[in-house]
């Protein structure tokens, strides 16, 4: 998931979702019940001769069918819940050794390797085909007859957990004075086999569901029959954690990760992107299977390593285990790991069994293993197959895709304990008990409160939030030196009604400004609100919604041009939104305003006979509007009041059409306003990912140019996706319009075949945006356009280039204006920056 730039960013997410559970990870929770154990194992296998590490060694555990395969270095991992007393590695060429393994801990256990001194008779080797790549083709072959994508109708129980750890805890960083409160819960570290890193558990989730699949149409559809989570109480939180999370197929071409797509090793080109080498075959399950392992043909590119068991007569996958490329161009990321385990269903039908996901995040990748880091896992397991039995229609023609069971938070131990697909891990049981502990701690929940002020920009004391504290004070031209006080309720307050608002002053204009308002949750799931405010204060028109606000403070250090176009408005409105179901939402709302002009930009309206103009001090009008927001199988994460949309596999749909209403509460104009738009993102093979918008509107009715479509422009030099960059504000105005931008992100597709540029991490990034436009004779007639105002009678358009990922934060566009070179005070070509936090 890609987030949002940091003008917009998390600071509309209110407390009591994100900041406790940041806090939880930063402070590494635990607690103390013992449950089930897991033996963990790693080490590397090399030649007892020449010292070298062995590839595609079979590791396993003597008398089991567990095992793994050393990687391209000789490194391998494994791990088991069940008995085992002795570790072998074995190769063609080699002697078997067996090692004896302390059960129940984690452990390194090294190999050397003797060659075999069997004298064989002469070999002569023809050339030939690659085994391993003709056993590929098989198994593509018959993708379409193991995919369970391809069955018309399944359904199963699923069991998923989720966790977080944080990781490389050295004895200095635990010995810290700040942790001191804390300090027994560093009792309960373990060791990841995979990475070798020491790790405590400081977040857990478990939910059981039972999974419905269509195959035509497409439906998936979860019912959460018991979910519980570590420090958070939260229906939206338990929709998320269920089995739908991050969703892979090794069947598919590519796979999506953190919004990227990887290669998969069974993709139809997938001999372009690997090299295969067919390195074992055995009984797997009772199954006779061939070892196939793979590694990337060209560094980093968005691929894997790995190995993958094939069934020797369905050529279907029988399991596999995999791990990214290690120097993918991707960012937080030093390691992921995908493992699946599939089995056989009524004789004929490949399922999958078991899926692990396990990531290792690190924020810096300098000198990663002395900085602290977090795991983040997904392990889950299926029973329960019933294939190609059909429910009635209307099962599957609900409109939200995962539900939440009434009952599913309130689960008891006894139930967990025998619902749960595989017993806990003693570290993995003491999470629990160890969140609520830290809840109860003041310390903690000082930690709580300086988190979420960072993140949300508001500092949580007691019922209020004071914030957000970056427009505690700014400047421009109107009001010079601004100071703000404001705030809003916090979730202690109330999880139903929340309270907020301002007041500002001005030192040139000294003025009082002020909003207040309400929100009433009526319902959340399906999102029922009912809001209303008041404001008076200034505002800047033609701003995109996703611009800084008039008084944050950035806002008013990084400016072209002088902040001198400000209205003074005073507003009330109210409105109702009402979810019908997730991803289909209708918003009602009335407003009325009064609009005066700073002076900058006067408002001038022509006489009725047309040969004079008068100034109007006031513009006002009062507007019903109904916005229809149609989002397909959208998921989001919510929390008690704000919500932050995490995208969907479709285009998001909007409507809004919005009556002026003459002579109601001194509304002075008639109109009718129609806006639609349309966006999406998606990724383009493994090229990266591209997002676009497209809108159009029209306005029937004789209105003054404030009412028509003022089009975005940026009078900063931080980089706004939803404005028109090297466009002034006012400088354009339509009545009915057609708007477009297109961005491409390359994800360095290019700079990584540069090697200086390989090894920054850089990547590319492309966009074109444009607009056309026109205003009828009766609405130029009407008012007159201020100086440096026009009308798109011709296509406005911009492009730029860009470099991202600069210190994985910081990103440059170059940005150059295709049209209208004659308007005054306008600039050809801009570099400008902005902030974002991407994968």
């Amino acid at each position: 998931m890609m987030l949002p730039q940091f003008q917009s960013g998390f600071s509309g997410i209110k407390s009591g979702l994100f900041a406790p559970l940041i806090a939880l990870i930063i402070l590494f929770a635990g607690t103390h019940e013992v449950k089930a154990q897991i033996t963990k194992i790693r080490g590397k296998v090399t030649d007892a001769v020449t010292g070298e590490g062995l590839p595609f060694v079979n590791v396993y555990f003597k008398g089991t069918t567990t095992g793994s395969t050393t990687d391209e270095q000789g490194y391998y991992a494994i791990e088991t819940r069940h008995a085992a007393d002795s570790l072998a590695a074995s190769s063609v060429g080699y002697l078997t050794r067996v090692k004896p393994v302390i059960r129940n801990r984690f452990q390194e256990i090294n190999f050397n390797l003797q060659p075999d001194q069997i004298s064989l008779s002469e070999v002569v080797i023809k050339a030939g085909e690659n085994p391993a790549e003709i056993l590929l083709r098989k198994v593509i072959e018959n993708k379409p007859l193991n995919d369970r994508e391809n069955l018309e109708y399944y359904q199963f129980e699923a069991y998923t957990k989720i966790g977080f750890d944080a990781n490389n805890l050295s004895e200095k960083f635990m010995n810290r004075k700040i942790l001191k409160p804390f300090a027994f819960i560093f009792d309960y570290i373990d060791t990841s086999s995979y990475t070798g890193k020491a790790y405590l558990p400081v977040f857990l989730s478990e939910s059981l569901s039972d999974v419905y699949y269509r195959n035509t149409p497409r439906t998936r559809r979860e019912v959460i029959k018991a979910s519980r989570v570590s420090g958070i109480d939260n229906a939206s939180i338990s929709q998320l954690l269920g089995d739908m999370i991050q969703q892979v197929n090794i069947y598919d071409n590519y796979i999506t990760l953190f919004q990227k797509n990887f290669v998969s090793p069974l993709a139809g080109t997938a001999l372009f992107s690997y090299r295969y080498y067919l390195v074992d075959s055995a009984y797997v399950d009772g199954h006779w299977c061939y070892k196939m392992a793979f590694k990337p043909r060209r560094k980093q590119e968005f691929t894997f390593h790995g190995d993958i068991w094939i069934h020797d007569s369905t050529f279907a996958v029988k399991q596999f285990e995999m791990h990214i490329a290690g120097d993918a161009n991707i960012n937080f990321i030093n390691d992921l790991v995908l493992f699946q385990e599939f089995e056989l269903v009524s004789g004929r039908h490949w399922m999958l069994a078991k899926d692990k996901l396990l990531v290792d995040f690190n924020i810096t990748q300098r000198d990663s293993a002395r900085n602290i880091g977090f795991f983040g896992s997904k392990t889950s397991s299926y029973r329960g197959f019933v294939i190609n039995q059909p429910r009635e229609k209307a099962f599957y023609n609900t409109p939200t895709t995962t539900m939440v069971d009434e009952a599913a938070g309130i689960k008891d131990d006894a139930f967990w304990a025998d619902a749960r697909h595989e017993a806990l891990t003693r570290r993995e049981d003491m999470v629990y008990q160890m969140v609520d502990t830290l809840r109860s701690l003041p310390v903690f929940k000082t930690w709580v409160d300086i988190v979420q002020m960072v993140t949300t920009g508001y500092y949580v004391h007691g019922n209020m939030e004071w914030g957000p504290y970056m427009s505690t004070y700014s400047f421009n031209q109107l009001e010079g030196h601004r100071f703000r006080l404001s705030g809003r309720t916090s979730n202690h307050f109330s999880t139903k009604l929340m309270l907020e608002g301002y007041t500002a002053y001005g030192l040139a204009d000294q003025q009082i400004k002020y909003s207040g308002g309400f929100t009433y949750m009526i319902g959340k799931n399906p999102r029922r609100v009912v809001s209303g405010a008041v404001k008076y204060d200034v505002e800047q028109l033609g701003q995109s919604q996703n611009a800084f606000r008039e008084d944050f403070l950035l806002a008013s250090l990084f400016r072209r041009n002088p902040a001198d176009k400000l209205s003074m408005v005073h507003q009330y409105k109210g409105y109702y939104e009402h979810e019908w179901f997730t991803g289909l939402s209708n918003t009602f709302s009335f407003t009325q305003r009064s609009l005066w002009s700073s002076g900058r930009v006067p408002f001038s309206i022509h006489c009725d006979n047309g040969d004079c103009l008068k100034h109007t001090d006031v513009i006002r009008t009062s507007e019903f509007s109904i916005n229809t927001r149609f989002a397909m199988h959208e998921k989001v994460v919510m929390g008690e009041f704000e919500r932050v949309s995490l995208g969907g596999k479709y285009p998001v749909l909007e409507i809004n059409y919005t009556y002026g209403i003459p002579g109601l509460f001194s509304g002075d104009f008639e109109y009718h306003r129609l806006q639609l738009s349309l966006r999406h993102w998606f990724n383009i093979l493994s090229w990266g990912w591209s997002k676009y918008n497209i809108e159009a509107g029209k306005i029937w009715g004789k209105v003054p140019y404030p009412l028509l479509k003022i089009h975005p422009g940026n009078e900063t030099y931080v980089y706004d996706e939803s404005a028109f960059n090297l466009m002034n504000y006012y400088e354009f105005i339509s009545d009915q319009y057609i708007s477009f931008y297109y961005t491409h992100h390359f994800v360095g597709a290019f700079f990584n075949k540069i090697p200086v540029f390989r090894k920054l991490k850089w990547r590319e990034v492309a966009q074109v945006k444009g607009v056309i436009g026109n205003v009828t004779k009766e609405n130029l007639a009407f008012s007159a356009l201020p100086a440096g105002t026009y009308t798109t009678w011709k296509p406005y358009v911009e492009a730029g280039l860009g470099i991202e990922n600069i210190f994985r934060i910081f990103r440059v566009d170059a940005v150059w204006r295709l049209s209208y070179y004659d308007h005054t005070d306008i600039n050809k070509f801009g570099v400008m920056v902005s902030m974002q936090f991407d994968f």
